[in-house]
């Protein structure tokens, strides 16, 4: 299997588009929510299409070398995104921070989503931060985390439960990246 990832292009977006409800769905078995009455899973009923949500995600594009989409491909198909923020769009003081991240099924469990991962760290020498769902609902992508971070920093890092400015109570986990 050839991964490869790369910062996703403003022609290429729809691609993450297409994927992102993907990664919504799978959230909400983690965070046990329900869709809006739209049928998009939203916490609120503001947007009543894929496209008007789409929108407000267009940010990823419009700050450039502050914002980072990356599109995550294995063997030239679509598998996930990483999306990376700089600041001020950081909930803490790290330089980096895995803002979402996401391996459609297909690819998972087969060392798509670790590589992928390493990948972008390496992008970005320095201290960063990331986060997860807590609790017995996501013990998968936790451990995911874990073995992934551990795998990179030799063990060097730090999780804990933090409640997180806009975000809420998460699995955070802070590591540094010494590669380029």
């Amino acid at each position: 299997m050839n991964v490869t990832v790369e910062l996703c292009t403003l022609e290429d977006k729809f691609i993450i588009y297409n994927l992102y409800p993907l990664y919504l769905h799978d959230l909400a078995e983690i965070r046990k929510v329900m869709p809006n009455k739209y049928g998009v899973f939203e916490d609120s009923d503001d947007y009543k299409t894929l496209q008007e949500e789409q929108a407000v995600f267009d940010i990823w594009w419009e700050k450039e070398n502050i914002l980072f989409p990356y599109l995550i491909r294995v063997d030239g198909l679509p598998a996930g995104f990483g999306l990376v923020a700089t600041p001020p769009y950081l909930v803490d003081e790290s330089e980096f921070m895995m803002n979402e991240f996401f391996i459609s099924r297909p690819f998972r469990s087969k060392g798509v989503g670790e590589q992928a991962a390493v990948s972008i760290f390496n992008l970005f020498p320095g201290k960063w931060m990331l986060f997860t769902t807590e609790g017995e609902n996501n013990v998968r992508t936790q451990n995911f985390w874990r073995k992934t971070l551990s795998n990179f920093t030799s063990s060097r890092y730090t999780e804990k439960d933090e409640e997180l400015p806009h975000f809420g109570m998460n699995k955070a986990f802070w590591f540094e990246s010494t590669k380029k």
